[in-house]
């Protein structure tokens, strides 16, 4: 059985409220931290596989919006995304929660991670 992972930063309010649901919840799962770790392309191709990138970059992050308009204006595609998310992994919205390549949860809803990780 694989584990599920979880992306995000430690210090992220986000990404903890999702680690202390799965803490308590008794739920296994593995953290993969951007800032140390970084993300590959693949991984991005991946998610871009599932997710438009407009989901996957946090436009309501203050990574985003210390952006320069002529930075954000050249998102227009998931290359133009992978190259910004790989750049500053902060950008992305975070936690994401995957099994088996497959996301399951973007951000943290306790109803979500109810109905998707309850039976992990």
């Amino acid at each position: 059985m694989s584990t599920l992972k979880l992306y995000g930063i430690p210090n992220c309010n986000t990404v903890k409220k999702a680690r202390d649901w799965l803490e308590s919840n008794c739920i296994a799962y593995e953290f993969h931290d951007f800032k140390k770790q970084g993300v590959s392309q693949q991984v991005l191709e991946n998610w871009l596989a599932q997710l438009p990138h407009e989901k996957l970059i946090n436009g309501a992050g203050l990574t985003w919006r210390g952006l320069d308009d002529n930075t954000k204006a050249n998102i227009v595609d998931n290359a133009s995304a992978i190259i910004l998310m790989q750049a500053k992994t902060s950008v992305i919205k975070r936690p994401i929660v995957e099994k088996n390549g497959k996301i399951l949860c973007l951000g943290f809803d306790e109803a979500t991670y109810k109905k998707e990780l309850a039976h992990e």
